[in-house]
């Protein structure tokens, strides 16, 4: 997959110039964060971190995973939608794993009260990389589907704009008008919108829900803006606000009517006034996204469980162009429950772990573990059902290229590195009606070979642009 500049990676001096361009041309178009040490303040920023060129991407499976984005809304619509398959693939899960656990519980009671909330908003972000085979041929193969850490649609909307103008300084501007416009933050913020409509009031504001710490909010403001430009109202809270602040009326009206969570990853520090919060906000009639279905749609357990024979055709029943579609992305997944089953493949995996990735149930990076110290955790838990928070996933082994990852306060040098490409998908559902179903832009995020795992907000991968090849 070599990209036609390989030939300026050996060209130092063209490389330092490119990439004081580039920084600058960062900060010109708004690919901002705050900083560490000031996390919650905007007075003082930097330069998001991107690679200096964009990376080449096989075309053909940039297509097949556009292709695929409305089929994977439809089928995390229809397992957020069925209870019976929720409560027996977690069945296990929820005895060891406290978070999804405490998740399942509120599903559970909300349920038994009986849904307010008539008009489902769903954003998620499909995550590939390309897997070469045996002959070498890359493949697209699914990493995991998040259904609430799916940030950076607003950051990466502004990203080819700076490495079009790279590419133009190293003389390259033929291959610049090549690169894919591309604007995840509109794309989410017309579902949001539409959410906001169907509510049907005038008045309804639109609440993103965050975390404590606030780096990565030029993201989000991305997608604000958006519906400021719509003259929707935006709120921020955090669950504290909620919990002191949050009340239903009679008909289960939240006094704010529309509720987004856009978070960088799932919000570990849940204190107990943080579970009161989320239960007062389940249990309204307000558009929730994701919903707490939605949430438990996307656990890895869930997406083990997906790779199963026949498990898609009953969730998708009358589409197999679909199913077909789904099925032809996924990698190897195997279950670690109790059992016969569950013994063999954790034998398998601590004899060769390099095989294979063990995933606990969190979105967001950062959480996976790898070779040795998989061994290790298994090794550990193999007798216990604490297994069964996690799944294994075949490993999947893309073909590194060169190219300069830039950090701010960080020395230029190249990089062996791999890319992992996200899909935004955005969907609306009012009842039963599926009212808008779409793909909505997006993400190449880019890491050095050395780093097995962790996202851009987990500081280790970094913004990137596709060029296809």
């Amino acid at each position: 997959m070599a990209a036609p500049w390989d030939d300026v990676l050996r060209d130092k001096p063209a490389i330092r110039e490119a990439a004081s361009v580039a920084v600058d041309a960062a900060l010109l178009e708004g690919v901002l964060m705050r900083t560490e040490g000031e996390p919650n303040a905007s007075d003082v920023v930097n330069y998001a971190p991107f690679t200096l060129l964009p990376s080449a991407v096989p075309s053909a499976l940039f297509e097949q995973a556009y292709a695929v984005q409305q089929d994977f809304n439809l089928l995390v619509d229809a397992i957020s939608q069925n209870k019976e398959f929720l409560e027996h693939t977690l069945a296990s899960t929820i005895k060891v794993d406290d978070f999804t656990a405490q998740l399942f519980r509120i599903h559970m009671q909300v349920l038994e009260e009986g849904l307010a909330q008539s008009v489902f908003l769903g954003i998620n972000r499909s995550d590939y990389m390309f897997d070469c085979g045996v002959d070498g041929t890359p493949a697209l193969k699914q990493i995991e589907i998040n259904t609430i850490a799916a940030s950076f649609g607003g950051l990466t909307s502004r990203t080819a704009a700076v490495h079009g103008q790279v590419l133009k300084v190293l003389g390259k501007s033929k291959e610049a008008s090549h690169l894919l416009p591309n604007n995840p933050s509109k794309g989410l913020a017309l579902g949001i919108a539409k959410a906001w409509e169907l509510y049907g009031s005038q008045s309804a504001v639109v609440m993103f829900l965050v975390e404590e710490v606030q780096r990565n909010i030029f993201d989000q403001r991305c997608v604000e803006n958006e519906l400021w430009n719509r003259n929707i109202r935006v709120i921020r809270k955090r669950f504290r606000d909620v919990f002191e602040k949050g009340s239903l009326d009679d008909a289960k009206r939240l006094y704010i009517k529309l509720v987004f969570f856009l978070a960088d990853g799932m919000v570990d520090l849940f204190l107990s006034q943080n579970w009161e919060a989320r239960l007062l906000l389940e249990r309204s009639r307000a558009v929730k996204c994701p919903d707490i279905a939605t949430q438990l749609a996307g656990t890895k357990k869930v997406q083990q469980e997906l790779s199963r024979p026949g498990t898609l055709e009953r969730l998708l029943p009358g589409r197999a162009e679909a199913v077909a579609r789904i099925r032809a992305t996924f990698a190897g997944l195997y279950s670690l429950d109790v059992g016969e089953e569950g013994d063999k493949i954790a034998a398998t995996a601590i004899a060769d772990p390099d095989r294979f990735v063990l995933k606990p149930q969190r979105e967001g990076g950062g959480n996976n573990l790898y070779g040795e110290e998989l061994r290790q955790v298994l090794e550990k838990i193999r007798d216990s059902p604490e297994r069964t928070s996690y799944i294994l996933m075949d490993k999947i082994k893309p073909q590194p290229a060169m190219n300069y990852l830039l950090r701010a306060h960080s020395p230029l040098q190249a990089s062996e590195c791999i890319s992992e490409l996200g899909i935004f998908g955005v969907y609306v559902r009012q009842g039963k009606e599926m009212v808008m179903n779409r793909a909505a832009g997006h993400l190449l995020r880019t890491k050095a070979v050395e780093h097995a795992d962790g996202g851009v907000a987990a500081g280790v991968a970094v913004l990137d642009t596709p060029y296809l090849v």
